[in-house]
């Protein structure tokens, strides 16, 4: 702060100048809110402001610096330039700032605002903090000390909910009980803890305040009536304790004040004299009666011993011992002939503090001249101190032990039988007199039941019994064999479960005790590897993932196994149903499939079976076909797989298709794949050939007659849209007319037409050749005919006589000849005009008759070798047909088309 000082004030002969220290007090209310005007610290201090008389020379302006911004500067806001201080944002809360109640300290509360100069109080909460007023003129450091006043923001409250009190039943009125947790309150003053009350007070109780020297409240119960702690021992209220503050607030706790007891209650007998008859024949140790007395106290107030009065003699006290804790009398020493019939007992009941309590025991004493029969028990199975062990499943009528009967006065007859329910029978064992035999008479079952109580009963004819209690325990032997709750175990699994996976858990029970009950758990030889079954717990698991595809079902054995020697077992049978999980998409037998179809296949016609499977099984396993492509023309069944065509295909539109297949599953999500499918269309024999030339049969050609023989005149040209042998043409003259028709021949292959002989002067005239042209179709080929119309003569002198012999119908027979076989298809060819001698022409023409009849042979052949082979091929490279055949006569049943 020295550095601060030096900085703003400058000159240390300066600052000792013009220092002042002044101090200024406020008071404040804890919790107020952010902006709340404390004080002016120009106001207070006097200084002068810009708002008052204007001085003489300017001045400098005031600044107000707080010194320090410690844990009190949080608190306020100081404007810099007027002195003005206000509260912060953060609210100032007494209670968690002033940990003290006394003296000074650095921390404060919240409420109205107001400033004085007198110091503060010894209760006082203060916020210290130091300005420093500048300029140099001014300059001064003022204590600013805020006193925080409490207000009533804290109710009261009990350190502990529950108070407890004790105070002794024989307390006297006006007894006074400090209660050890007294409310607390952080407020102070008049807010503070003021007055305790009880709701209710059960008209015994009341409450009083005391306040020591420095302030402190304590509350005190104090009892107001007689406590009885027989009639009530605890009272349960809630105490209140209020503060002074407006309005009051109050907090509460259990208070719970328990009755201690004290030794104000002496035993007594519920009555005063009991009769007791004892038959002189009684044994050692006969219960003869029990006296009890109350104590109304507790603990040790409560306890009574019982005690012969003096008045008793030894001898009686000899007979007869008194229980000195329970009160029980019992036979202590044997009755005879000289002991007298009557004992007068006086007992007293004795308490701490007490005059003992006082009851009459009269025994009378009935002198018996006979004494009872004696049991003598002698046994064969193991016994021990009383109880005989017989293992279960032990044979009918294993001996147990022989019992004999004896009168100790040897004049009395003696009976005997067996009481209490079991497997056993009692019976006399001859030919002794007075012997009886005890034994089985079915097997025992530990499981059944364990223990059995039997007693053995003799009785004389004077009437007196005895009993002789037998007690047999059961041995538990491995006689049972585990039990499965069920003995078909049916589960399922989806498939690729997770390695590991939980199947279930086995459970068999075994209804024998000990080891011999506890149960292991066994896969059988026929359980796969890749199961595992615990030992302990039957927790059944599988070690890798099931594939339902792979196998859909398991059906194995396990073994329940007890620990008994030799151990029993049984078995279960565990079936695991695999489900089904949508892991295979469809497939298709081929990823490629070909189709030959003939053209002109009838709509909806069935061209193929597409085969697709999916491994799947239910909704996974369904497949939906459809085309992707060429939905327009083709359509598939989803059911069957069957691919049509809507319409009727005609091969020299288009020759092929290729289509591809989408087959799509039923699962969720679905799974698809796709194929490919090509469709060829054979071709068959449904166009016959088109003559292109001559384009008319009115046309005609003009022939010289000094034309040389062999010489073409003109040709035939027709093409077939068909393919194949159902394109290849032949040419044939099938009608002559003229003066000397044979003078003209065709070549069969190529459609030319050739003069045969020399032409004369009688040969000069109009000649008519039709022409038939046919192609190779199968079964029966297609033609046209063509008219070819010749004119020899020198020159053409009159065309419309021409041209009238022309529209007359000629008069031409039809020659039935086989039409010439020709291998290869019709091409056109120009040949130009030759001169050729006639021979030469005749050796051509015999040239081409050779090759013709070689050509017809081998087309009959692989005619025949196609024929001898159709049944097991079912492919056909052409299907000829006629130009009038109606294909729904061809075959009724389906067309089967195999896949290539």
């Amino acid at each position: 702060h020295l550095l601060l000082f030096l900085l703003f004030v400058g000159p240390f002969n300066c600052f000792a100048s013009y220092s002042r220290a002044t101090e200024l007090f406020y008071s404040l209310n804890e919790g107020l809110p952010a902006g709340v005007l404390i004080g002016s610290l120009a106001h207070d201090l006097r200084l002068p402001t810009s708002s008052g008389q204007r001085p003489a020379a300017p001045q400098p302006p005031l600044s107000f610096t707080l010194a320090s911004r410690g844990l009190g500067g949080q608190y306020v806001q100081l404007d810099n330039r007027s002195g003005e201080l206000h509260t912060s944002d953060v609210e100032i809360d007494r209670e968690a700032l002033c940990v003290e109640s006394s003296g000074v300290t650095v921390f404060g509360g919240a409420a109205s605002v107001s400033s004085s100069s007198s110091s503060p109080s010894s209760e006082s909460c203060l916020l210290l903090l130091d300005v420093l007023v500048l300029p140099q003129e001014y300059f001064r450091l003022v204590k600013v000390k805020i006193a925080i006043q409490d207000v009533n923001d804290n109710a009261p409250r009990f350190p502990v909910p529950h108070i407890h009190l004790s105070v002794p039943e024989n307390a006297p009125v006006n007894t006074r009980l400090a209660i050890e947790h007294p409310a607390l309150d952080p407020d102070v003053g008049t807010n503070g803890v003021q007055t305790y009350r009880l709701r209710d007070n059960y008209g015994v109780f009341t409450l009083d305040v005391e306040e020591n020297e420095s302030g402190e409240r304590t509350p005190y119960l104090i009892v107001m009536g007689a406590l009885d702690r027989e009639t009530r021992e605890e009272y349960v209220t809630v105490i209140v304790a209020e503060d002074g503050g407006t309005p009051a607030l109050v907090g509460s706790a259990t208070l719970t004040i328990a009755i201690s007891d004290i030794n104000d209650n002496c035993p007594q007998f519920s009555d005063s004299q009991l009769n007791v008859t004892l038959y002189g024949n009684s044994s050692l140790g006969t219960h003869l009666a029990t006296v009890h007395a109350v104590d109304m106290d507790l603990g040790s107030n409560a306890q009574i011993t019982y005690s012969y009065s003096q008045k008793v003699p030894q001898p009686s006290r000899d007979l007869f011992h008194l229980d000195e804790s329970t009160g029980a009398i019992t036979l202590s020493s044997k009755v005879d002939g000289d002991t007298p019939r009557l004992h007068k007992l006086i007992i007293l009941g004795n308490g701490p503090g007490c005059i003992p309590a006082v009851i009459t025991v009269l025994v009378t004493i009935i002198k018996v001249m006979t004494r009872p029969p004696e049991v003598v028990p002698r046994f064969i199975a193991n016994e021990a101190e009383g109880v005989v062990y017989l293992k279960e499943l032990e044979p009918i009528n294993t001996p147990i032990a022989f019992f004999t009967i004896k009168d100790p006065d040897e004049k009395y007859k003696v009976n005997c039988y067996l009481e209490g329910d079991g497997p056993f029978r009692l019976s006399p064992y001859k030919p002794y007199n007075n012997e009886y035999l005890l034994e089985t008479t079915k097997p025992l079952d530990y499981e059944t039941q364990q223990l059995y109580e039997i007693s053995v009963v003799a009785w004389n004819s004077e009437g007196f019994h005895v009993n002789k209690i037998v007690k047999i325990q059961v041995l538990d032997d491995n006689d049972n064999s585990p039990v499965f709750s069920q003995q078909l175990i049916e589960l399922s699994i989806e498939e690729n479960n997770v390695p590991n996976a939980f199947l279930t858990k086995l459970h068999a029970t075994d209804a024998d005790s000990g080891e011999r009950g506890q149960v292991s758990y066994f896969l059988g030889p026929d359980a796969p590897s890749y199961f595992s079954l615990d030992k302990s717990t039957g927790v059944l698991t599988v070690s890798t993932q099931l594939d339902r595809e792979e196998k859909e079902k398991y059906r194995y054995t396990v073994k329940a196994v007890d620990s008994g020697f030799p151990p029993r077992e049984s078995i279960a049978t565990v079936t695991i149903t695999v489900l089904d999980k949508n892991d295979n998409s469809p497939r298709f037998i081929n990823k490629d499939f070909s189709f030959f179809v003939p053209e002109n296949f009838p709509g909806f016609g069935e061209i193929g079976v597409i085969s697709v499977t999916d491994a799947d099984a239910g909704q996974n396993g369904w497949v939906a076909l459809s085309v992707l492509n060429g939905s327009d023309i083709f359509v598939i069944d989803t059911g069957k797989g069957v691919l049509r065509a809507k319409v009727s295909l005609d091969r020299e539109q288009q020759s092929s298709y290729v289509l591809w297949i989408e087959a799509v599953d039923g699962g969720d999500p679905a799974l698809s794949s796709t194929a490919k499918i090509t469709i060829l269309l054979l071709d068959i024999n449904d166009n016959p050939p088109l003559v292109l030339f001559p384009q008319s049969n009115m046309s005609y050609l003009l022939v010289l007659p000094s034309t040389l023989p062999g010489s073409p005149i003109t040709e035939v040209y027709a093409v077939d849209k068909d393919t194949g042998m159902n394109a290849v043409i032949a040419y044939s003259i099938i009608g002559r007319r003229g003066p000397r028709p044979e003078s003209f021949r065709i070549d069969p292959k190529t459609g030319n037409i050739t003069l045969e002989e020399s032409l004369m002067q009688n040969d000069y005239g109009l000649y008519r050749l039709l022409v038939k042209v046919s192609d190779h179709g199968y079964p029966e080929p297609l033609h046209s005919t063509v008219m070819v119309n010749l004119f020899v003569n020198d020159t053409v002198s009159n065309e419309s006589y021409i041209e009238s012999l022309l529209r007359k119908e000629p008069d031409i027979s039809i020659e039935e000849k086989q039409p010439q076989i020709s291998i290869e298809p019709t091409h056109k060819k120009m040949e130009s005009a030759s001169c050729m001698p006639t021979l030469v022409a005749l050796s051509i023409i015999s040239l081409g008759s050779i090759a013709l009849v070689t050509g017809m042979g081998i087309y009959i052949c692989l005619r025949k070798g196609k024929k001898h082979h159709r049944a097991d091929e079912n492919l056909e490279v052409q299907i000829p047909l006629n130009g009038r055949i109606n294909l729904h006569m061809l075959e009724k049943k389906p067309m089967e088309i195999s896949n290539i």
